[in-house]
């Protein structure tokens, strides 16, 4: 009994070190999908309103609650850790992003948006999420961008 515990733990351990640590819900992506922020570059410095154009190849946009093969709609994370990082990361990859000044939901389908951003560092992520905002089982996120809103 002792060896196939041990046995058992072991294929455990294995399985661990050889799954992805970073997944997300059950909705695939293609994997070739990219997001990015097309108007925006690290260590820019703009001016607030700040317009944030979206940029999305590999995959389709469709709203919110829209079922369909490799689409799913944008979210802006902003002046918070990288999708599934902090103290929310975990519960952001399986259950879903949550809706709030750190994480804006565009389930219309919107490519674009402009926000409202006080003087300082801001930092900037796109995620895809699928018809119930929760991100593909392979995320699909943009790099995170610092910019600097001057005034």
């Amino acid at each position: 009994m002792k060896r196939f515990t041990a046995l058992g733990a072991a294929l455990c351990f294995a399985t661990l070190l050889t799954s992805p640590l970073w997944a997300g819900g059950e909705t695939a992506a293609n994997p070739e999908a990219r997001v990015y922020i097309v108007n925006l570059t690290d260590g820019a410095e703009v001016s607030s309103p700040v317009k944030v154009v979206f940029g999305l190849s590999g995959m389709g946009v469709a709203p919110a609650g829209t079922e369909k093969e490799n689409t799913g709609h944008h979210h802006l994370l902003i002046d918070r850790p990288p999708l599934g990082q902090g103290e929310d990361g975990a519960d952001e990859l399986s259950y879903g992003i949550p809706a709030d000044e750190n994480h804006l939901h565009f389930g219309g389908g919107q490519t674009e948006t402009t926000v409202e951003l006080a003087p300082g560092a801001h930092t900037l992520q796109l995620v895809m999420g699928d018809l119930g905002h929760v991100p593909h089982s392979t995320p699909v996120v943009s790099d995170v961008i610092t910019i600097t809103v001057t005034d």
